[in-house]
């Protein structure tokens, strides 16, 4: 599970008891613009325990299973970025460029090549993996930016627009 499907499942579990956000973070401890965060997938650094008092509050609990080795677009993304460089793109940054439009400055080199080098499958699959994390077309708008900012060679919008 990533990160952003444990905030989804917070949310629901949250919308289903009928509580506010501000209530939620009171009993468990946290601010609302943190849970809020935490809801939307953009996780502040945010320790074991406050996850936890979220969870024990809405009766839900965390548990650890194997992962996956399924086709992971955003594992895929991340490794075709980090070819070339010493420090590592993680699948959490992926995420959140995605999700913010923002690309932390160390890390324009990596979006670049990964924008211009990988092919437009691992792309349409970040896009769909990170679309169930926000409203329609704020990812799509995002890429086009990031691609921009980075000076991606890619027409990111032709495709985006037919994928």
């Amino acid at each position: 599970m990533r990160l952003q499907e444990l905030g989804q499942q917070i949310r629901r579990a949250r919308l289903a008891r009928g509580m506010t956000q501000a209530r939620l973070a009171a009993e468990a401890g946290v601010s609302r613009t943190t849970l809020n965060q935490v809801e939307g997938g953009l996780f502040p650094d945010l320790g074991i325990r406050k996850v936890l008092a979220i969870l024990d509050r809405l009766d839900l609990t965390l548990s650890v299973r194997p992962i996956s080795r399924r086709a992971d677009p955003v594992r895929m993304a991340a490794i075709a970025a980090n070819v070339s460089y010493k420090s590592p793109l993680t699948e959490d940054e992926v995420l959140r460029a995605l999700l913010t439009g923002k690309v932390p400055p160390a890390k324009r080199p990596h979006f670049r090549t990964l924008l211009d080098e990988a092919g437009l499958s691992v792309l349409k699959g970040i896009v769909r993996e990170a679309r169930q994390w926000t409203k329609p077309g704020r990812v799509e708008r995002n890429l086009a930016a990031i691609g921009r900012e980075v000076g991606a060679s890619r027409r990111l919008e032709e495709w985006l627009t037919t994928a």
